[in-house]
């Protein structure tokens, strides 16, 4: 006979059965729920959703997470547990929704546990949100054991998650020879594609995994180009992986061509990586490339140069072995062939030619030598934002350094700023554009697009630092306008004048609070002048006005208080607009010098008065008045 139980009882049973389960205590579990009704208790308790710690998991799918066998045994062989369950668990730093009990084992690499859920009739090939498979989630750490378990229980090695990444390729990436032996026995496809065009061999290229590549090739594994148009051995060379490199070029199939290419994207990515630099390295492989060309006198494979980039000096490659030899004792002329050398082989729409671009202009930066600093971020920029990527960073970086500059009493020039500042415009509507085409991404995109438009305040902030000329002043004019006329708003409806003036605006801490401080009563102005609505308001019916007289430090800073509200009172601001609590700005007001500035300033209209006795009596009027009237009343 099953004992009965009340609601309030079964939801602390819940709680009691999830935590035996998370900590292994099999036999209370037992204890808890052997003599309670199946259908309407036991199942209800066994498939209830805990949230803790990021995760969102059943009794079930915990105790298979955290390897507790004895719990996994019970709940299945006493309690028929749901074996097929979902959940969101975590794994390495990241959240996988749709987990399985199976999928959790595999990948925690508990073999017991998954051998139990297996005979159980657990589905081997149950994908989570992503379309991971439990395979794949015992190929990311090499649980060699558990992946032939799973394999001679039918899973499928050719499932590829939604970014078409294999069990083979995640093997190969985390460098697991063993199990990419296993996989390539079962069949997987060595030639299959990521959605970036990479396969297999792409991914253990990158990484260095030297043996894997040999053992991919000699299961006949294709050296393919990726979407970016680099085969295996460029990966390599562009990672700055000499074992592949060197195993690679040692290939009967490897033209001279190529050889040479690998040999000198390998120097120039020697000379100007982050991680790896190596002056001596570069130099080697440098030499290597030059020497190849000049193996067959009769033969000799001469650079098809590009035009002189200014970013890097207008530096012209070396063409000969004396011209090299010359160049080998000077190190900042390598470190600017290295850059036009990546430039050449990878070409201008490669996404890896920028790093070492922005790397190398870091370096001197750190040297004080910001002129050459800006002059490699901008090419940087540039390229980004030829190839449609995301320049949020390059944007922020250029804000620091110049903020550094002003801060340091450096010379900024008004040209790179400008210039950083209408890239900035211009990826503001590609933010746009990027959010419409991928809605599913909403919120990354938000973010990055609010960090941009955060970004744009701060270059505008830095330029009224400097002293600008008519015709420079200009250019800005125009570039803010375009920058208006794009109607910028954060999620919570703030448009730039908002921003600018609410005290409470987020400023990047590294070198940028040195010189950014907001409310700014010169940038009010100068977003005024070029047509920034003030009477538009927030999702809250906030104006600018709202926001400024709510100013928490008007007399330390009256200047900005007052230049601000009175650049907004002239501009046409509405003193008697209404927020959606029907208070105006006199009515939030904090202090007394803001109140003192709106009443002095203020003068009532009569259709001032007659749009407040509209509202206030709620007298009918759409459709009765003009459109503009209607607008005008509403605001009161």
């Amino acid at each position: 006979m099953s004992t009965r139980i009340s609601l309030s009882e079964i939801e602390d049973l819940k709680k009691k059965v999830f935590e035996a389960a998370r900590d292994g205590r099999a036999i209370s579990i037992f204890a808890m729920l052997w003599n309670l009704d199946r259908e309407r208790v036991v199942n209800e308790v066994l498939n209830h959703m805990t949230e803790a710690l990021g995760q969102c998991t059943t009794p079930l799918i915990i105790a298979a997470r955290n390897g507790e066998e004895k719990v996994v045994h019970v709940l299945l062989n006493n309690f028929d547990a749901n074996i097929e369950q979902t959940g969101t668990v975590r794994f390495d730093g990241y959240a996988i929704e749709g987990a399985t009990p199976l999928w959790c084992a595999a990948g925690a690499g508990h073999y017991n546990i998954v051998k139990l859920l297996l005979d159980h009739g657990a589905d081997v090939n149950h994908a989570t949100v992503t379309n991971s498979t439990p395979l794949r989630a015992a190929c990311f750490d090499g649980r060699l054991d558990v992946v032939k378990l799973l394999l001679d229980n039918g899973a499928n090695v050719s499932i590829a998650n939604k970014f078409k990444n294999t069990c083979l390729m995640i093997a190969c990436y985390k460098g697991h020879k063993s199990v990419v032996e296993v996989l390539l026995e079962k069949g997987a496809d060595s030639d299959a594609r990521a959605h970036c065009g990479a396969t297999a061999l792409h991914f253990s290229a990158e990484c260095g995994h030297v043996e894997i590549v040999e053992v991919l090739v000699k299961s006949g594994a294709s050296q393919l180009e990726n979407d970016n148009r680099m085969t295996p051995l460029i990966v390599a060379a562009e990672c700055v992986q000499p074992t592949v490199v060197e195993y690679l070029t040692a290939l009967p199939v490897c033209s001279k061509i190529e050889k040479i290419n690998a040999f000198e994207l390998l120097g120039a990515s020697f000379a100007n990586d982050k991680e790896q630099y190596d002056m001596s390295k570069a130099l080697n492989y440098l030499h290597q490339g030059m020497v190849e060309r000049f193996s067959d006198l009769e033969n000799i494979v001469e650079k098809k140069l590009d035009p002189p980039v200014p970013a890097y000096n207008n530096h012209i490659e070396c063409k000969t072995l004396a011209e090299f030899n010359h160049l080998k004792n000077k190190t900042a002329d390598v470190h600017m062939e290295g850059l036009a050398i990546r430039e050449r082989i990878l070409g201008k729409d490669n996404p890896e030619v920028p790093h070492p671009i922005i790397f190398r202009g870091a370096v001197f930066a750190d040297g004080a030598r910001f002129d050459r600093c800006i002059e490699l971020w901008l090419h940087a920029m540039q390229l980004r934002q030829l190839m449609k990527r995301s320049i949020s960073k390059d944007l922020l970086r250029f804000a620091q350094v110049f903020s550094q500059m002003v801060h340091l009493d450096v010379k900024l020039p008004v040209k790179s700023v400008l210039e950083v500042f209408q890239y900035g415009v211009t990826e503001l509507s590609y933010d746009a554009q990027r959010g419409n085409e991928n809605p599913s991404d909403y919120e990354n995109q938000q973010e990055v697009y609010e960090l941009n438009i955060h970004t744009l305040l701060y270059l505008l902030v830095i330029m009224l630092h400097l002293n600008i000329k008519d015709e420079e002043k200009l250019t800005m004019y125009k570039s803010v306008y375009r920058l208006l006329h794009q109607n910028p708003q954060l999620r919570n409806g703030y448009t730039l004048l908002h921003m600018v003036l609410d005290c409470a605006t987020i400023i990047d801490d590294f070198h940028v609070n040195d010189v950014v401080a907001f409310p700014n009563g010169k940038l009010c102005k100068l977003l005024i002048d070029c047509g920034a609505n003030v009477n538009q308001q927030d999702k809250l019916g906030n104006t600018p006005l709202h926001v400024i007289v709510q100013y928490s430090n008007p007399i330390s800073d009256f200047e900005n208080l007052h230049k601000s509200m009175m650049a907004l009172i002239q501009a046409g601001a509405h003193l008697d607009v209404c927020n959606n609590g029907r208070k105006t700005a006199l009515d939030v007001s904090t202090t007394g010098v803001a109140d003192v500035i709106i009443k002095t300033n203020r003068s009532l209209s009569l259709k001032c008065l007659a749009s407040k006795t509209i509202k206030k009596k709620g007298i009918e009027f759409k459709g009765l008045i003009p459109v503009a009237l209607e607008e005008f009343v509403d605001l009161h």
